[in-house]
């Protein structure tokens, strides 16, 4: 992510449209939708109607698994004869399924096309898999592989444990950068300038009593992670949850990903865990990184 790149992140909330912003639920579809930043929404090739259809679809946030007419019209802010428009046309296409009898919509499992082309064709996820599988085998724990997505981390692999502390956690799941191993693993790597715009444009929120969202110990965190090669919090996102992260790095040297392991507090050991975890998450990363010529 370059730095012009991370001062777009907070123009993410600033324009979704010219209606209204829609209601925030988890990640803000508006948001989703608007991260190239304003100026580029403003140019003559920006086709806005592409953008109100992936607002419709943005509005199933996961929460709702159905949703009427009048709802979708809400949390778009279109009007009822807009929001019919863009969900007939999404039906006819296969996205969305309409129930006749409660005339409601939900998102239809032809989506899924799109995360199997992506997952597929990734050439970061098809090198990291045997090396997540061999991790978890060698752990008996949750290992992940993530992104950096805007102020977000977003889970491109994951392979459950029987010991997983949040089943509902899947690929696709995203979480906040700035309190997760695999963000603040991913922003270790950054510069201090791209570390100012992604905190900047974060909801910075205290998720748990022990989630650190001062920016200055954020950053002072960051300076020990980059020295120590690896990031490692305890029960800043999910409670119980204890998780160590380590970059994975391009030619030049920059996170492109990150791997974690997750272990739930009761399976945490003593304080030389940290070490061995360490130790295993970082072999892991420099096997997936590109390495350099």
């Amino acid at each position: 992510m370059s730095a012009d790149a991370g001062k777009t992140v907070g123009a993410r909330k600033k324009k979704a449209g010219k209606e209204t912003t829609p209601a925030k639920a988890g990640a803000s579809p508006s948001a989703e939708v608007a991260d190239a930043g304003t100026g580029a929404m403003d140019s003559p090739l920006y086709v806005n109607s592409v953008e109100k259809g992936m607002r419709v679809l943005m509005a199933f946030d996961g929460q709702q698994r159905q949703l009427s007419l009048s709802q979708i019209a809400a949390l778009t802010g279109f009007d009822l004869s807009a929001a019919q428009r863009f969900t007939y046309t999404l039906t006819v296409l296969g996205y969305l399924n309409k129930d006749e009898e409660s005339r409601k919509y939900e998102l239809s499992p032809k989506l899924l096309d799109f995360a199997y082309h992506y997952l597929s064709s990734s050439e970061l996820v098809t090198r990291a898999t045997p090396y997540l599988q061999q991790l978890s085998q060698e752990t008996e724990e949750t290992t992940n592989l993530t992104i950096l997505d805007g102020t977000d981390v977003v889970f491109v692999q994951r392979i459950v444990s029987r010991h997983v502390l949040n089943p509902t956690v899947v690929t696709g799941t995203r979480i906040p950068a700035y309190c997760t191993a695999s963000g603040l693993a991913l922003l270790s790597t950054m510069s201090d300038e791209e570390v100012d715009a992604i905190l900047g444009a974060s909801e910075l929120r205290q998720h748990t009593p022990f989630t650190v969202v001062d920016p200055k110990k954020i950053k002072l965190r960051l300076a020990t992670f980059r020295e120590q090669g690896y990031a490692h919090i305890k029960e800043e996102y999910f409670l119980g949850d204890v998780s160590t992260a380590a970059a994975v790095k391009d030619a030049r040297g920059r996170g492109i990903g990150a791997v974690n392991v997750a272990v739930t507090k009761a399976r945490w050991g003593a304080d030389s865990d940290e070490g061995r975890y360490a130790n295993l998450v970082m072999s892991a990363a420099r096997a997936i990184s590109v390495q350099r010529k």
